[in-house]
Formats: C-alpha cells, sequence, structure tokens
C-alpha cells in the first residue's frame, strides 16, 4: 500500500520542496538527523526489495563522507591526533559526520520523490505552464530508471543467447559494449517514439485539454496546511537565529530552549508524515482483511 502516493500532487510536491530546504540549507545536526531519519523510514515503506544493498551504499557514502573532510579541512582548535603532520580535529570530524548525514538525507528523500513523483503527475502540474520544458524533465527523471530496467533485460536476453560464455577481460568488455549499443539504440528510437506520440496528440498547443484523475480533496487540503505549517517554524527559527549551528572554530551547544524545542518537534512531524500515513494506512488495511 502506497496512502501517499495518493495524495495530490501539488501537497506532494509541496511536501518534497520542504523536507529538501529545511536538509540542505539548516546545517543544524538535530535537523538534520530528523529528515534523515525520516527519509530512511520512508525509502523503507516504499521498496521491499534490495534493501540490503541500498542499506549498504548509502553506509559506505556516508562513512566515505564523514572520513573525507577531516583529511582536507583541518579547521578547528581541538587537535585529536596528526596525520602526516596535518592535524585532525574534533570539529572537522563533527562537520563530516553533518556533511554525510545531510548528502544521504537528499538522496533518500530524492530517492521517495522518484517513486511517489511520477511523469504524469509531473506533466500535471507543469504541463500547462511550461509544456516543452516539463516533458524535457519527466523524461529525464524517468530516464535512468528505465535505463537500468532495459540493462538488465538485455543482459539477460544476451545471456541466455550464450553471449556471456567467456570469461576473459576482452568478452567481458566485449559484452558489456554490446549491452551499451543497444541501450543507446532503444534510448534514441524511445525518443522519437515518444516525441512523435506526444505532437499526434497536440501536446503543448494552446486550448488542448487532458484528462486526469487527480483531484484536490478535503484530505489533501488538510495535509498542505500541516505541510506549510510545520514547515513555517523552521524558517521563523532560521530568521531569528534559534537554528542557527557553527562547527568551527568550536562547536555550538544545541539550543534547548522552548522555541528551539517546538522547532526540532515541528520538523520530526514533517519527516515522519509519509511515515505515519504509509504506517496508518498498512494498520488499517490488515484490519479490515481480518473483517473479512
Amino acid at each position: 500500500m502506497r496512502a501517499f502516493a495518493n495524495v495530490h500532487p501539488a501537497v506532494s510536491m509541496t511536501y518534497f520542496l520542504s523536507v529538501l530546504l529545511i536538509s540542505m540549507f539548516l546545517p543544524h545536526p538535530i535537523l538534520q538527523t530528523e529528515a534523515l531519519i525520516g527519509g530512511a523510514l520512508f525509502c523503507a515503506t516504499l521498496k521491499k526489495r534490495g534493501r540490503a544493498g541500498d542499506i549498504g551504499f548509502y553506509l559506505i557514502l556516508f562513512v566515505m563522507i564523514a572520513i573525507t573532510n577531516p583529511l582536507f579541512s583541518h579547521n578547528g582548535v581541538t587537535i585529536l591526533f596528526f596525520l602526516n603532520g596535518n592535524p585532525m580535529t574534533f570539529e572537522a570530524f563533527l562537520y563530516g559526520i553533518s556533511l554525510a548525514g545531510m548528502v544521504v538525507g537528499v538522496l533518500l528523500w530524492c530517492k521517495a520523490y522518484s517513486e511517489i513523483m511520477t511523469s504524469d503527475k509531473f506533466l500535471y502540474l507543469f504541463g500547462k505552464a511550461v509544456p516543452k520544458l516539463s516533458l524535457v524533465l519527466s523524461t529525464a527523471l524517468r530516464f535512468i530508471p528505465s535505463y537500468l530496467r532495459m540493462s538488465r533485460q538485455v543482459g539477460r536476453a544476451q545471456k541466455a543467447m550464450g553471449l556471456y560464455a567467456g570469461k576473459s577481460l576482452t568478452d567481458r568488455v566485449k559484452n558489456r559494449m554490446r549491452v551499451l549499443a543497444a541501450l543507446v539504440a532503444w534510448s534514441l528510437e524511445n525518443a522519437m517514439d515518444t516525441s512523435a506520440s506526444m505532437k499526434a496528440r497536440g501536446y503543448g498547443k494552446k486550448g488542448r485539454t487532458s484528462f486526469s484523475l487527480f483531484r484536490f480533496r478535503r484530505s489533501d487540503g488538510i495535509l498542505l496546511g500541516a505541510c506549510i505549517f510545520l514547515l513555517a517554524l523552521p524558517i521563523v527559527g532560521a530568521a531569528l537565529g534559534v537554528t542557527e549551528f557553527n562547527y568551527y572554530p568550536r562547536v555550538d551547544k544545541i539550543e534547548t530552549s522552548f522555541m528551539a524545542l517546538v522547532i526540532y518537534t515541528a520538523l520530526g512531524l514533517l519527516s515522519l508524515l509519509p511515515f505515519i500515513l504509509e504506517v496508518k494506512e498498512a494498520v488499517l488495511w490488515k484490519y479490515y482483511r481480518s473483517k473479512i
């Protein structure tokens, strides 16, 4: 079940933009941790297969970014040890962890965005305002997953034909190049078919109408209002300097005032909102199935 996928596209777009803006432009450790946890839980509810590989990739990326920062940045006053004559500081390590959390969190939310905001939703939102740009962006957003899916299909087909029997490096390179050539031909043909199809349908012409199943319901309005309210609190806190946090030259203390706690709670609820909806939908689904 995907409860958040049934939300109106305008609400989904507003939500993802809100979380991404907070994650990228408010470098506060608590806010970034909440955004990271919310994105991880949401992605876990969306994708059932390949979780182990995803977890491994994000963990490796997190560790690499966290370790790389103190190797190149030697700012800070708390020196832990020296490496090749360069000081490794406590502040640089903490900033590397914060930067790694921000990057991984943004990637997780972008992954969730690609699962929820399909091409038809994107065209519904921007097709009339900027038809050509929206078509290009929609095609680009779905190109990578389609390309990977077709790559697996071509690889399996060629393997069934016995083209991967050779184990030498030369044979593997030739086979990969053969797959790449098939993918390039497929992508070009697919682009031409899409262009001809959209042109035949009168896409982008003035007065053209389009069928859509999206309807803005009362629940969408409540969810949109909640997103705007929960987003406004961190923005106000940033304007007042409550969410300001510095790692250099010394790590600041985490603000624990009433306003700061309200902001932490607001962003925590905002980050966990899709996960809460998915869990609620799953519980209701199991409950109704038990009544059958």
